[in-house]
């Protein structure tokens, strides 16, 4: 009698592990990438968890890439740069969503999760101006340096992609009570939330890969959501995202969004120049009128005028002032860290009707 329900128990996983093949055939492909054995999709506490969540995960893998889909070409292309596999992607989504300016309880930011600490110690700046843990780009060269850490502690992809989330210290502690990394015996030792974790991010490929590969006719419609690569571009200091999508014929909030790591929608004066990123298919309208534009415009500053700071002066104050862009008062004078010293005087560059303006004050 024990033996008969053994054999139709293990006949009932047999069964349902061919149907998973058949659903997933990129299975194999993705089991490869992240170092799992193939025999893994026999495992039952895996299987069970496809059974219960395939759909569920269908719909987060479709509102994921309705939120940042234009973002995966990019991702894959740096992934694939840095000598990983682009695989590594569906890490970013099962982390946020693609919610760029996602926030978990533990206060972990952004569409890879960083907690400030572990963004610092991987050269993200986060202060009250700016957080790059929002920045797509700037995050993803952050989360390649960690995983080619944590692949070259562990040794297999699927480990790195477990610590990524347990961190280093618990999946080392695991391996050590498991006396084995291997996957199955392994992921016993780690938190629940750890290993449904790996789940997800097997599942999500699957489904993903799925599509890339053509394997998929029921999310065909997906893959029309993929848009153009972003890159990026430098602007200056104090630059306002409005203005730059204006100029490049794009929606404000649409270039926020991918741009999520400056405060208000302004670029610090702390610095120079900065990066922001756009869509590909707006380099041409950067170029020829946001760039033309601000040249245009400074070729117009014909003359000069001398400003003494006083205590209330701030850079925006004296920009309004002369009505100049704060770039450009940065630029002529060279300000550093965006703060101006009282008793100094700033050289203002303006238009011949705004020197005529201040001119005419002065003789009367």
């Amino acid at each position: 009698m024990i033996k008969a329900v053994i054999y139709i128990f293990l006949l009932t996983i047999n069964l349902y592990s061919f149907n998973i093949v058949e659903k997933y055939p990129s299975y194999s492909y993705v089991f490869n990438e992240f170092s799992v054995d193939e025999d893994y999709i026999h495992n039952y506490d895996f299987l069970t968890f496809i059974q219960k969540n395939s759909n569920r995960y269908k719909n987060f893998y479709k509102n994921s890439i309705k939120r940042g889909g234009s973002l995966i070409p990019t991702f894959k292309s740096m992934l694939l740069e840095d000598d990983l596999s682009d695989l590594l992607v569906y890490l970013a989504m099962v982390e946020s969503g693609f919610k760029l300016n996602a926030l978990s309880s533990k206060s972990a930011t952004g569409i890879w999760q960083f907690m400030s600490y572990t963004a610092k110690h991987y050269n993200l700046k986060v202060n009250s101006k700016f957080d790059e843990r929002l920045d797509p780009i700037l995050a993803t060269n952050a989360a390649m340096r960690y995983l080619h850490k944590l692949y070259n502690d562990f040794g297999k992809w699927y480990l790195a992609v477990m610590a990524y989330n347990c961190g280093e210290g618990r999946m080392k502690k695991a391996i050590r009570k498991a006396n084995s990394d291997e996957l199955s015996i392994v992921i016993k030792y780690l938190p629940k939330e750890t290993q449904l974790y790996m789940y997800k991010v097997l599942l999500v490929a699957m489904i993903g890969e799925n599509i890339s590969l053509g394997f998929s006719d029921d999310l065909n419609e997906v893959s029309d959501i993929y848009g153009d690569e972003v890159i990026q571009v430098e602007v200056e200091a104090g630059e306002n995202i409005k203005y730059i999508a204006k100029m490049i014929g794009m929606k404000s909030n649409n270039l926020s969004k991918l741009n999520h790591h400056f405060k208000n929608g302004i670029i610090p004066v702390s610095l120079p120049k900065y990066i922001i990123n756009i869509p590909s298919d707006k380099v041409v309208d950067f170029y020829t009128q946001y760039e033309l534009k601000k040249e245009l415009n400074r070729a117009s500053k014909c003359c000069f005028i001398s400003h003494f700071v006083e205590r209330e002066d701030t850079l925006n104050i004296i920009s309004k002032k002369y009505k100049i862009r704060v770039s450009d008062l940065i630029k002529f004078n060279n300000i550093k860290n965006g703060k101006v010293i009282i008793d100094k005087i700033l050289i203002i560059p303006v238009s011949k009707k705004m020197f005529d303006k201040f001119l005419n004050k002065v003789n009367k």
